[in-house]
């Protein structure tokens, strides 16, 4: 198959169980997969293994992918995302015994000169280190866009209890931050 092969092509190729058309597939969307993964894992082990996952779900549901609906990429970006979140919860049991009314905080104030003296990687890491529930809320609110609302639907939780794994997310990586501005 060559590099420039239009998209709906190699999608008919994967329908038909084409084998050369899913590793196409794969390597032209594995590390727009796996920066969604690393969001969602503790490591590269983990999101490799949240990837691989995904992949496995598209295959066996490519029939089902409508290009008048939305782009492969953002089929994909669901599909990656929902598996992360099923990772998050499989890694711990997931909170849902905290049901908490949430009243609206003012933003916390940040020194942006520590938050320049970190790379991406860094601030990865911080994210990482954030509880399972409060690292899935904050990725699907401060990275992939979701509103509280949404985040309520997706892991089942209130939307208060949404806010409050925002509110605490917030904390622990201004604390991060502090602590990298100190040192």
């Amino acid at each position: 198959m060559t590099e420039t092969l239009d998209i709906q092509v190699v999608i008919d190729g994967c329908i038909a169980n084409n084998r050369k058309a899913q590793e196409y597939l794969y390597r032209q969307y594995y590390s727009y997969a796996m920066v969604i993964a690393q969001r969602y894992s503790r490591d590269d082990a983990d999101a490799a293994d949240i990837v691989s996952q995904a992949f496995v779900k598209v295959f066996k549901s490519i029939k089902s992918f409508d290009s008048s609906i939305a782009s492969f990429q953002t089929w994909l970006r669901r599909i990656a995302i929902n598996e992360g979140l099923d990772h998050i919860k499989a890694r711990s049991k997931f909170s849902q015994e905290m049901e908490l009314e949430f009243e609206t905080v003012a933003a916390p104030n940040i020194n942006n000169a520590a938050i320049e003296q970190l790379n991406a990687k860094e601030l990865m890491t911080m994210i990482q280190q954030l509880p399972p529930a409060t690292h899935a809320v904050f990725v699907l609110y401060a990275v992939d866009g979701y509103n509280h609302r949404e985040i309520a639907e997706k892991l089942a939780i209130s939307e208060g209890t949404s806010k409050w794994h925002l509110s605490e997310a917030r904390k622990f990586l201004i604390q991060k931050l502090q602590q990298v501005h100190l040192s």
